[in-house]
């Protein structure tokens, strides 16, 4: 029998908070009685809410699962994702570059991924698609695919991240093939000249089928990543965009919810406004607690019964660093 999570309470993924961010005094203080710890290791972020919803994480078709919450339809072959990325080229190994903040435009993605399915799809029972900025790759017979997306190993070796066992020589053929053919591509000079890292390989992840349709309670979710849409389709539960405020949210669910902030939308403002509708919903009983995903890695669970402790008034990683090194920490 699954572990039933807790139904009052609201696991929310906001922007960075670490080293100043948070200017409001009051603020500082209310999470600085919370349980506060800053993650050592990257995770993806399905993977971090279904922990905290003690759900199980599914064990393949991840790229399914996202290809289903951006076009609303199950997908019935395999399928991997294949996310462009750059591969700097080091003295002793290579560093990935998962190009997110930067971004690659849909209409430099297209001319890419339709020059490998001219390169390389077809007859080799291999595909190549895009959907918005995504790439997807579709193969007759399933092949090795890494487990993790590249933002989790941005600006790290990716060869301690490479599938591994017997079945991988397809894959690492796969991958020789789309750098050869990516190789002074003209959308790559393009980047190159505007300042920008070239897609020079692309990172195969997620692969399988995507999981039959099933009823599994889960809280509603908030949230225009496309992944945990799709995860949600696949259990039947409700789905829906972040509608732009914490509050519109409570709005629509009976108890707890799930909702993530846009990725890159690092805006202190709506960060301070998102914590004081949660300080309030908390206050007034609306929710019994608080799990808080920050998206610099710190965590914070946050109980009615947390406003106790009096002597906690500050916590070193929310207070400023000193002035010279703010400007990095934003910049990161």
């Amino acid at each position: 029998m699954t572990a039933s999570y807790d139904k009052n309470t609201a696991v929310v993924v906001l922007p960075p908070a670490v080293g100043g961010r948070i200017s409001d005094p009051s603020l500082r203080g209310w999470l600085a009685q919370a349980d506060l710890v800053r993650n050592n290791e990257r995770v993806e972020l399905l993977a971090s809410i279904l922990r905290e919803l003690d759900r199980p994480y599914p064990t393949s078709g991840l790229a399914a699962l996202r290809m289903w919450g951006e076009t609303g339809d199950r997908p019935t072959s395999w399928i991997a994702a294949a996310d462009p990325v750059y591969l700097e080229p080091r003295l002793d190994n290579l560093c990935l570059h998962a190009l997110r903040r930067g971004g690659v435009s849909p209409a430099e993605l297209r001319p890419l991924i339709d020059h490998l399915q001219r390169a390389l799809g077809g007859d080799s029972g291999f595909g190549f698609a895009r959907l918005g900025s995504n790439g997807y790759l579709t193969s007759q017979q399933p092949i090795a695919s890494a487990s993790v997306p590249p933002y989790v190993i941005d600006q790290r070796v990716p060869s301690n991240f490479l599938p591994q066992g017997d079945d991988v020589a397809s894959h690492r053929n796969l991958l020789s093939e789309i750098e050869m053919a990516l190789h002074d591509h003209e959308i790559n000079a393009e980047r190159e000249s505007a300042g920008k890292f070239p897609v020079n390989s692309l990172w195969i992840w997620g692969g399988g089928y995507a999981p039959e349709q099933q009823t599994e309670p889960h809280p509603p979710l908030f949230s225009d990543d496309a992944l945990l849409t799709g995860y949600w389709q696949s259990m039947m539960g409700l789905a829906e965009s972040w509608p732009g405020n914490i509050a519109a949210c409570l709005d629509v669910a009976v108890a707890g919810f799930v909702a993530t902030l846009p990725e890159f939308d690092d805006d202190d403002e709506l960060l301070e406004s998102c914590l004081r509708e949660l300080r309030g919903a908390l206050s007034s009983n609306r929710l019994s607690s608080l799990i808080l995903l920050f998206r610099d890695d710190l965590r914070a669970e946050v109980r009615r019964s947390h406003s106790m402790r009096l002597w906690r008034r500050r916590n070193t990683l929310l207070e400023a660093p000193p002035e010279d090194s703010r400007e990095q920490i934003r910049r990161e």
